[in-house]
């Protein structure tokens, strides 16, 4: 089915990605990025270079400005997953769906003229920090303290699962500033690498995206001046989240439709080349039927993203509406994954085959960004008429 997301202009720049991805995600690079248990730096200055991250900077700080044109991320999404690496998508992901809106929407100007210009080139990778040993999707359950002294604050705790926490040069850091679990007893602080007393603990071992580094983080009395206390006051660090996170549900949505699609294109090239007792297995009844019902299945998917993604380009994909999305897509992902390797016979558990790989990719889909039962939740409390 043709989607009609797209316009000219969209299409050029996927050519771009495209041309990008055959040069940077090749079999060596991503072993290597597997190996390193992280995208190298030259990668993400090319990145910067060629126009793939810093799109959602605004031009006057060196960035293309598409902060609310959501379709040429989503083409950044398609493209690198579909070339085989879910890692530096992810990495992409973290960089400018994550960190930089924090910067744009709620930067002081001073904020802004510091970090964006380098977070465009790739010069400065940047990372959001908000999930602890003991509190994941319920944020009000932070400890991480920052504590108000002479010039700044003081930041004890510890974050965990952190997406370019061993990488990020500054993290985007929730802590608690007051009393309570009120939502103004929170607020978001920019912690920079090399700050005394600031540690990334050790990279943690994945089932899924090898080649992008997740962390553990800690924090022991670390001076933070005032100048990086995101936005001009205290207090305001939940509200912040709570007005990004429908993007960043939007992205895992996308990347769970753009691994689906791709899982399909592996499948389908595979059946139509593998023999079984004398017949290609595209042949048989049972391959032709499972690929008709994945073939509607990415189509369904599609149509729904793209949907969502015309609503947050007009500012009107709600918490609600991006839960759904969240959920719904990502669940859809994980079968047509399922099937997919199903297909593949035993190279579909091969990590040398892309689908192996995507499929272990994609059960963290269904976790962060809020675990899908926690969107389910969201969307019940609405319909129910409950906050």
């Amino acid at each position: 089915m043709d989607r009609i997301l797209y316009g000219e202009d969209h299409e050029a720049f996927r050519e771009v990605v495209k041309a990008f991805a055959r040069k940077y995600v090749t079999t060596e690079r991503r072993e290597a990025w597997d190996a390193a248990g992280e995208i190298d730096r030259e990668t993400m200055l090319a990145a910067g270079e060629s126009g793939l991250i810093g799109l959602s900077v605004p031009e006057e700080f060196g960035g293309a400005g598409m902060l609310h044109d959501f379709r040429y991320r989503a083409i950044v999404n398609e493209e690198i997953i579909g070339a085989g690496s879910g890692s530096l998508a992810s990495a992409f992901g973290i960089q400018d769906d994550l960190a930089v809106p924090y910067l744009v929407h709620f930067g002081t100007d001073e904020q802004k003229a510091r970090w964006l210009p380098g977070m465009a080139t790739g010069e400065i990778i940047g990372a959001l920090a908000m999930t602890e040993p003991g509190a994941g999707s319920d944020l009000r359950g932070a400890t991480t303290t920052a504590k108000k002294v002479e010039g700044g604050y003081l930041v004890n705790g510890a974050k965990t699962f952190i997406s370019s926490g061993k990488t990020a040069d500054v993290i985007v850091t929730f802590v608690k500033t007051g009393e309570g679990n009120r939502p103004d007893a929170f607020s978001l602080i920019l912690v920079e690498n090399g700050m005394p007393g600031f540690e990334h603990g050790k990279t943690l071992s994945k089932m899924g995206f090898h080649g992008h580094d997740t962390a553990e983080l800690s924090f022991a009395d670390v001076f933070v001046p005032d100048a990086n206390l995101l936005g001009a006051a205290e207090g305001h660090g939940f509200v912040q989240l709570m007005k990004n996170l429908p993007l960043e549900r939007l992205t895992i949505g996308v990347a769970a439709a753009s691994a689906a699609q791709a899982a399909f294109g592996w499948t389908l090239a595979y059946v139509k080349d593998r023999e079984a007792f004398g017949e290609r297995v595209a042949d048989f009844q049972n391959t032709r039927f499972r690929l008709a019902d994945i073939a509607v299945t990415v189509d369904v998917i599609w149509a729904y993203i793209d949907r969502a993604i015309a609503l947050y380009g007009e500012g009107a994909l709600t918490a609600e509406e991006a839960a759904k999305v969240k959920f719904w897509t990502t669940e859809r992902e994980w079968e047509v994954l399922d099937t997919c390797v199903q297909l593949h016979g035993g190279y579909g558990y091969i990590t040398e085959y892309p689908i192996a790989r995507a499929f272990l990719d994609a059960r963290v889909h269904r976790i962060y960004g809020g675990t899908n039962e926690i969107m389910r939740e969201i969307v019940g409390r609405q319909l129910a008429g409950r906050r």
